[in-house]
């Protein structure tokens, strides 16, 4: 009986291995990739000083005028989630920008005020949940080259996650970070006593 289990558990692992490598249905990814090519490196001259998280769900909709959505229309709810980063570019400084008193205890510096990049979008926690489409858009999708493109949903999801930065105080956050973390840098210089403003104050 035991020479009979184990010949049971070896016939049973054998078939696997062998449906495994044998399966006609199964698939396996080969990356063939060109090498990565650096096309430029730039210099840095800012201070990242905030960034927002956002999420946005897009709902777009596209309707035939004449023809029912079960036929021609398509409903798409998107998730849209990135983060949005503010920045100070200190090369924006004017030539006379810093200035020190005689004796080295006080300084004043102007800066610019902060800017936003544009969105950078979590291509892992953005993605379609939900479509609804009519059967002439099911035929075109089965007949197109790059079905289910995406580019439109990602492009209005920055453009309201843009505008929602825009809205937000997420420049003035990076103000008071930057004015903060230079406060901080002078005193341990030795100034005593440190004025930062921006180029727009008096």
């Amino acid at each position: 009986m035991a020479g009979l289990l184990v010949l049971a558990v070896l016939l049973v692992v054998g078939g696997r291995l062998a449906w495994s490598w044998l399966n006609p249905l199964g698939e396996r990814t080969v990356d063939r990739s060109q090498p990565v090519l650096l096309q430029s490196i730039k210099d840095l001259s800012r201070f990242e000083a905030a960034t927002g998280t956002f999420q946005v769900v897009v709902d777009l909709e596209k309707d035939a005028a004449f023809l029912p959505d079960a036929v021609k229309g398509t409903r798409t709810l998107f998730v849209g989630a990135g983060s949005v980063d503010a920045y100070v570019d200190l090369s924006g400084m004017a030539a006379n920008a810093v200035t020190v008193s005689d004796d080295r205890t006080q300084a004043t510096i102007r800066l610019p005020r902060a800017q936003l990049e544009k969105p950078n979008l979590d291509n892992r926690r953005s993605y379609v949940f939900a479509q609804q489409r009519g059967l002439l858009d099911r035929v075109q999708d089965f007949l197109s080259s790059s079905p289910g493109d995406q580019r439109e949903l990602y492009v209005l999801a920055e453009t309201k996650i843009t505008e929602a930065a825009n809205a937000s105080d997420l420049r003035s956050r990076a103000d008071g970070n930057t004015k903060v973390m230079l406060e901080g840098m002078l005193r341990s210089l030795g100034f005593t006593k440190v004025t930062v403003k921006f180029a727009d104050e008096p």
